[in-house]
């Protein structure tokens, strides 16, 4: 059975985290990269200080904090290295695949991430087709989440009002992000990337509501239209 709403047009899927289990392997070879180049870091830290945003806005800020640019390899080293993990071993997550032939809505796609990344994760996991050509990069837009910039792309590629458009997400930039384009957002935490208090961070920075199965989500989408 079919899940629509009357009061929703369109649901906004993160990428990473929220359609994909990827951040795991994205924040480990983040930061062997980034320490092969002279800034030691660890996967933890940068899920702490880099999950949902732009790899640019990360490079960016480490470099700042080194007082120098990066080698002009490090992007390229950090991307090859990237993709063919997750081209190795991305899954998606559990029970995705009979969620979105449950939600009866139109939906698009909206990740910091660059297309090839996105369609590397998405190709591999046979998602790629369903949500292709509506698929929204951060690389599309001046400022990357938790600015508004490519929610509000997104909403106006679709030609839906930002109220009427429901986003997903699993980090406070991406939260941040869809309730600064005046957008319900819902905060998913069911990656194995999240900790215990994952939920009470999503809820803080602005999450109508929490959850961790996907199997959860065609019902939150008919009770938020009913409120």
């Amino acid at each position: 059975m079919q899940t629509s709403n009357a009061h929703l047009d369109l649901i906004i899927f993160d990428c990473d985290g929220v359609l994909v289990d990827s951040e795991v392997i994205s924040c480990r070879v983040h930061a062997e990269v980034l320490t092969r180049h002279g800034y030691p870091i660890t996967a933890e830290q940068v899920r702490q200080r880099f999950l949902g945003r732009t790899s640019l806005d990360a490079t960016t800020e480490v470099e700042r904090e080194l007082g120098r640019p990066l080698a002009e390899t490090y992007e390229h080293e950090r991307q090859t290295t990237l993709f063919a993990a997750l081209a190795d071993a991305v899954e998606p997550i559990p029970h995705l695949h009979e969620t979105l032939d449950a939600i009866d809505l139109r939906k698009c796609v909206a990740s910091s991430a660059v297309h090839e990344k996105i369609f590397t994760s998405l190709s591999r996991v046979k998602l790629y087709e369903r949500f292709a050509p509506h698929i929204f990069s951060g690389s599309q837009v001046r400022n990357g989440k938790p600015a508004p910039d490519l929610f509000l792309l997104a909403a106006g590629q679709m030609n839906v009002p930002p109220a009427r458009c429901l986003v997903i997400e699993d980090s406070v930039a991406g939260v941040t992000g869809g309730r600064a384009a005046g957008m319900t957002v819902l905060g998913f935490h069911g990656g194995s990337h999240c900790r215990p208090d994952t939920a009470d961070t999503l809820r803080a920075a602005g999450a109508a509501v929490t959850f961790d199965d996907m199997r959860q989500l065609p019902d939150l989408i008919a009770r938020i239209g009913a409120d």
